[in-house]
């Protein structure tokens, strides 16, 4: 893993895989207790809101946080590819991801949610982080990925969207895990103008629901 640049408290960094480079984005805590590790979704980057969000937010509580962005999203690649490929860049993250010395909560939102419960156990994640979780394709509940969910074997936190397509949050079977609803919110968390929550009032129930099952683990 080399450094590729770092402005105040911001260090970006490359880090070879066996499906190519990645790159991580660190914020850092000071004294941190807890690294979190995030990885974005098939439609998009490091870049969606809730990410950004518990960027700005964690390291403020004793966590820092790690964006990761898979190898065809550092090639400029417009498409995803197969889940395994997916597994296969977070395990080649995971050595620059644990060098701090810290506990590191394995996460994700959408695919990469789905990337993280996967690959949890194997790797000695001390959680699972799954924001948005895609139980199913929209309008597809018989496609159901609960099994990912309930097999992560570590503290597992689901925050979900009250009207996300890919599963409302009265959709997710009972099991080991704790979730947390944001109301109105959609699979990117955005809510309608309409709603009763503003969209950062949104972004907040996000951060603070994450700040206090951080708190729980260390």
């Amino acid at each position: 893993m080399t450094p590729e640049s770092g402005v105040t408290g911001v260090t970006i960094q490359t880090a070879d895989t066996d499906a190519g480079p990645a790159r991580v984005t660190w914020h850092r805590a000071a004294g941190a207790r807890l690294v979190l590790a995030v990885g974005h979704g098939a439609g998009g980057g490091i870049e969606a809101r809730d990410l950004t969000a518990l960027a700005a937010a964690l390291p403020g509580h004793g966590v820092t946080v790690a964006l990761v962005e898979q190898p065809w999203r550092v090639a400029g690649k417009k498409v995803a590819p197969a889940p395994r490929t997916l597994d296969t860049g977070w395990r080649g993250v995971w050595p620059a991801l644990t060098a701090p010395g810290l506990p590191v909560i394995s996460g994700g939102r959408s695919a990469g949610a789905r990337v993280a419960c996967r690959t949890a156990a194997e790797l000695g994640a001390r959680g699972v982080l799954a924001l948005s979780f895609p139980l199913h394709p929209p309008g597809r509940p018989e496609k159901s990925r609960a099994d990912e969910l309930l097999g992560t074997g570590v503290p597992t936190l689901v925050v979900q969207g009250g009207n996300d397509p890919f599963g409302r949050p009265e959709e997710f079977p009972a099991g080991p895990y704790e979730l947390v609803q944001v109301a109105h919110g959609d699979h990117g968390f955005a809510v309608p103008k309409r709603a009763a929550v503003t969209q950062q009032e949104a972004l907040a129930a996000v951060t603070a629901a994450v700040v206090t099952w951080t708190a729980s683990l260390g």
